[in-house]
């Protein structure tokens, strides 16, 4: 496991950013919120492991307050950064806040934030402790 000192250390860096294309545009001709929530998830993942070591898994059990606060287009380079809200005992909170750079050059701009859970699972998808798994990637 990783120190979380040490990643949050200098600049902020996202988790995982995108160059969002053609394909992924809804009706509008923006980008579909769907997209952006997969990335959402995908993101949220990429920091809940850094509390749970693989091979542990982890599912998506809550997206909380979802809000898209402005529209994202094709080619806009979009991040998304996250910060550990809360490690439970089989739970990990992460806070995901979407940011797009306009591929016009006209700035920064925040998308949407959310909050997402995630539950350590065994491979019956019961919640086993995050504890446990810590332990085990140590030995």
């Amino acid at each position: 496991m990783d120190d979380i000192a040490t990643r949050t250390a200098g600049p902020r860096q996202p988790a995982i950013r995108v160059v969002l294309m053609p394909k992924d545009t809804n009706a509008l001709g923006t980008i579909f919120g769907g997209i952006i929530l997969s990335y959402i998830d995908q993101a949220g993942a990429v920091e809940a492991h850094h509390h749970v070591p693989l091979p542990g898994r982890l599912v998506t059990v809550a997206m909380r307050e979802v809000v898209f606060h402005s529209p994202v287009f094709v080619g806009d380079l979009v991040s998304f950064f996250t910060e550990t809200l809360r490690v439970g005992r089989t739970s990990v909170t992460v806070k995901v806040i979407v940011e797009a750079e306009r591929s016009t050059g006209s700035g920064r701009v925040k998308v949407t934030e959310a909050e997402v859970v995630y539950v350590h699972v065994d491979g019956n998808n019961q919640p086993v402790p995050i504890a446990a798994a810590t332990v085990a990637a140590t030995r």
